[in-house]
């Protein structure tokens, strides 16, 4: 699979394509690449995902904070896993947003990326104002010279499957139903920093973490089971994410991981970690003495999880 960021340094093979951000490229979003494949290997064409660098509405309006399942590195990494022949980076201007629907069409999708078939998602629109639905894409289609059809919606449990729905499943600490939609676990990359070294006064040194991406989504405060990469390595780790109320801390919010039967100076090092799930909420417990028994029955049963 090929990523184009730059449309027109190479002639591109007529195509199925779909469009969207596809943020967290989950499982809703991988039976769409799916059904594009088996349209393109019917009709002896490519199949190609056109997404954007930038969230559109980040262009349109400066001071708007998306929260995203998946950086841009992340989702090129992701789509380049998936049965396709080109994934189109395209960089969302100003200009842009102003075409119609049948403008993008016909001088986008048509004129520059060789689209023969558009195969749209169930619940997506675009162009100016996104005021057009399915039927106007046909329509204008027809006269283009792009053939265009709708994609069934995927269903887990009843539920369709959409990265807003995902989003809610992570903000609320559902880690477990998080990875069912997306295919994969949650998530986060960052830096080790600096931190209080409270942990380690009480025999659980933690590693403080900076998230790369300011725009990616942080789960709900409380515990949770990891795994952690560390310089290539997978370890068993115990991530708080909150405002540690029995130190006071304030409205500081921090992330940080206990690294099971690991030591060593690991500050400024790349990190990942996988969430599993999330063992309990954040609290303030009476004394240093509570707050370790309990985080020793936490790293009891984080060892028992993983």
């Amino acid at each position: 699979m090929e990523v184009i960021e730059q449309i027109g340094a190479k002639e591109l093979k007529p195509s199925v394509a779909t469009i969207g951000f596809f943020d967290g490229v989950h499982k809703g979003h991988q039976f769409l690449f799916r059904q594009i494949r088996q349209q393109a290997n019917a009709e002896g064409l490519s199949a190609m995902a056109i997404t954007f660098s930038t969230h559109p509405r980040r262009v349109l309006k400066q001071d708007y904070q998306p929260q995203l399942l998946s950086s841009l590195e992340e989702k090129c990494a992701l789509l380049s896993q998936q049965p396709l022949d080109y994934a189109v980076l395209l960089h969302f201007t100003v200009a842009m947003s102003r075409l119609t629907a049948r403008e993008f069409m016909q001088q986008m999708l048509h004129d520059r990326l060789n689209v023969k078939v558009l195969v749209i998602g169930y619940d997506h629109r675009f162009g100016h104002n996104r005021a057009e639905g399915f039927a106007d894409y046909v329509r204008y289609g027809q006269e283009i010279g792009i053939r265009v059809a709708q994609s069934e919606a995927f269903r887990i449990d009843s539920i369709q499957i959409s990265s807003s729905v995902i989003r809610s499943l992570v903000l609320e600490g559902e880690m477990q139903h998080a990875a069912q939609c997306l295919g994969a676990p949650y998530r986060l990359k960052g830096r080790i920093v600096d931190g209080h070294k409270v942990g380690r006064q009480l025999g659980f040194p933690t590693a403080n973490i900076k998230v790369d991406d300011a725009f990616k989504l942080i789960p709900a405060e409380g515990v949770y089971a990891v795994w952690v990469t560390l310089d290539g390595c997978r370890h068993k780790g115990m991530l708080n994410i909150g405002c540690r109320p029995t130190v006071d801390n304030g409205a500081d919010r921090s992330i940080e991981v206990f690294v099971l039967h690991f030591s060593g100076n690991v500050y400024q090092h790349e990190i990942e970690v996988e969430f599993v799930t999330r063992l309990r909420d954040e609290k303030r417990f009476r004394s240093m003495n509570e707050l370790t028994a309990q985080l020793q029955k936490d790293a009891e049963k984080v060892e028992t999880i993983l």
